[in-house]
Formats: structure tokens, C-alpha cells, sequence
């Protein structure tokens, strides 16, 4: 096994509860959705328009979206793990109403990976497509990929585990990791990670 592979962890990520700002997309978040959606590379917008949340005196989040359909990271973190991060996706401009907070880039997962356990899972919602428990297919899950969306709910970006320890060693207490599946069976999945 490599070391991304011990124990093969999948998590939802999303900020923390904290003394920070996030980010809230209009409705360009559609866009993204819509993209996923389809599979349509045309659909994948060029750019994404936020504007942050919270008191202007607070600092900015490094990871300040929790939309599990479109995560957004600081340019120091996508410049941290660039190489392994585009593995899986590529990289769309926010333009946020505050452009002295830094760059925030969208990661735009393109990996789609057929590795859900549709007998063990849950039917996906059928209001967000969100699937509130998901179990992988061990040996079809691409651990050499940082992040995956699945056929049966596209709008779902799922971590590879050993890139959600990556990204808690750089964004410490900020970054929530909620754990969707693990081979470990003394591993105790979140009730329901893709809920807010």
C-alpha cells in the first residue's frame, strides 16, 4: 500500500465553524452545477462570483466554501498542492466584492468515478441529489486522485484521505473533514456529511 492508501479514507471537507469569512456564490453556483451535471466540458464556466460573509474585520478562510458541489481555495493552497490537485480538476477565478482578501480560485472537479456501492448506499435526494450515506467500492476508487464525483450524485465532490490530511496540516482548525466511508470498519462515518 502507499501512504495514501493507509487506511483508504473518502471525506466531504467543508470550513469550519470560526473567527472568519466565508463565501457565498450568486447564482453563478448554477453554473457549476449545471456543468457537473451534464458532463458538458462547454458548461464549466470560465469564472465564479462570491461575496464574503461575515464581519469585515475577521480574516478570510482559506477554504471558505461549503458547498459540497463547487469547494474553493485560497491561491496559497492551490499553490501548495497544485501538482496533486490537478490530477483531478482544474482551477475557475472567483471574483468576490472584496478583491483586497487575496485570490480564491474554484476547484472544478472533472475526475467522475464509478466506485459507489449502489446496494449499500443511499438513494441520492432527490431536492439536491446529495447521498447522506455513501459507501465506495474499495478496489474501484481512484486513490491516486485527490477528489472524485460520483455518476449517481455529480454534484458531490468526495477527498481522497490523504489529501484531506494534506489540506488539515495547511488549514489546521479551519478545514472540517467529515468522513463519508473508510475500509476501516473501527472508523465511525459522519451521519450526514453532506448536510450544513
Amino acid at each position: 500500500m502507499t501512504a495514501y492508501e493507509d487506511p483508504r479514507r473518502v471525506y466531504r471537507l467543508l470550513p469550519a465553524l470560526g473567527e472568519f469569512r466565508t463565501l457565498l456564490f450568486d447564482s453563478s453556483v448554477r453554473k457549476i452545477m449545471r456543468w457537473q451535471r451534464t458532463g458538458n466540458s462547454g458548461d464549466c464556466p470560465r469564472d465564479m462570483r462570491a461575496e464574503w460573509n461575515g464581519d469585515p474585520a475577521l480574516r478570510v478562510a482559506d477554504f471558505p466554501s461549503g458547498y459540497p458541489s463547487a469547494p474553493v481555495l485560497s491561491r496559497r493552497i492551490t499553490d501548495a498542492l497544485h501538482g496533486d490537485l490537478t490530477a483531478a480538476g482544474r482551477f475557475v477565478p472567483v471574483r468576490t466584492d472584496d478583491p483586497k482578501a487575496g485570490e480564491f480560485l474554484l476547484y472544478a472537479v472533472e475526475a467522475v468515478v464509478d466506485c459507489l456501492d449502489t446496494r449499500r448506499s443511499s438513494k441520492a435526494k432527490k431536492t439536491t441529489g446529495d447521498i447522506k450515506k455513501a459507501v465506495f467500492r474499495a478496489n474501484a476508487v481512484s486513490y491516486a486522485l485527490p477528489a472524485f464525483r460520483v455518476p449517481e450524485a455529480p454534484k458531490a465532490v468526495y477527498w481522497n484521505g490523504w489529501v484531506a490530511d494534506r489540506l488539515r496540516e495547511l488549514l489546521g482548525d479551519d478545514l472540517e473533514t467529515r468522513l463519508v466511508w473508510s475500509e476501516d470498519p473501527g472508523l465511525t462515518p459522519h451521519p450526514d456529511p453532506m448536510g450544513f
